[in-house]
């Protein structure tokens, strides 16, 4: 399986007041698996970014002149995400401001929904964690992911950072270390364990009628709670 985890920065929060993409940033994972084929850019928005966006991101008017505008990568872009499942943290915002950049460029593109699937980790941790702060700081606290280098906000290193998030809250790999991303795996010998001959016998336990019933019950408590378990 085939994932983008996607992160962008804007000169502001409106898309209807004409506010524009300023940087894509994308970590793509298959199988679970960060490859290192990212896609990371900066777009020169052709307008003035609000005080309030250069606070959040850093990303001044003047870092941006010489960058390329999106009409220029455009089809890149499609093409590195086009069929994958969009990963992305409160995702009608980015969405919104994609399919914004898109629909100026009056060309064929279909929506994003259309040409991807995506899956809204803001509405994932609200029901895995509801009542609580989720916000991808929040998120990173409770998962125990470091977020220390995220003194601003950036597309790429928030995608980075919400790829780790992703996988503790999907509870599968977490770690996105060199090996990850290379694909490589640690292939450990397995070790055999030996009793030693001269041990004394292991001590056996057989459970009275009391214990019996008592872990019945609560197997059946359990059962309530996670409906046709495995292990039951």
């Amino acid at each position: 399986m085939r994932q983008i985890v996607l992160d962008t920065e804007t000169t502001g929060l409106e898309v209807s007041l004409g506010h524009r993409v300023i940087e894509i940033g994308c970590i793509e994972l298959v199988d679970r698996r960060v490859t290192g084929n990212h896609w990371h850019h900066y777009f020169n928005p052709e307008r003035e970014i609000d005080a309030g966006a250069y606070e959040v991101h850093g990303i001044s008017n003047d870092f941006l002149q010489d960058k390329p505008r999106f009409v220029e990568l455009a089809d890149e872009f499609y093409d590195y995400v086009k069929g994958a499942e969009l990963v992305i943290h409160n995702a009608a915002f980015d969405v919104g401001f994609l399919n914004h950049e898109m629909k100026l460029l009056q060309a064929s593109y279909e929506p994003l929904g259309d040409s991807c699937s995506i899956l809204d980790t803001l509405l994932l941790a609200r029901q895995k964690h509801p009542g609580q702060k989720n916000n991808l700081d929040a998120l990173c606290k409770r998962y125990d992911i470091d977020n220390s280098q995220r003194s601003l906000h950036g597309a790429l290193l928030d995608a980075r950072i919400l790829a780790d998030v992703y996988l503790a809250m999907t509870g599968g790999q977490t770690s996105l270390g060199l090996d990850a991303e290379q694909g490589t795996e640690t292939n450990l010998e397995p070790i055999e364990f030996k009793r030693s001959e001269n041990a004394a016998p292991l001590p056996l336990w057989q459970p009275d009628e009391a214990s019996l019933k008592a872990n019945s019950e609560y197997i059946d408590f359990l059962a309530s709670k996670h409906p046709d378990p495995a292990w039951k």
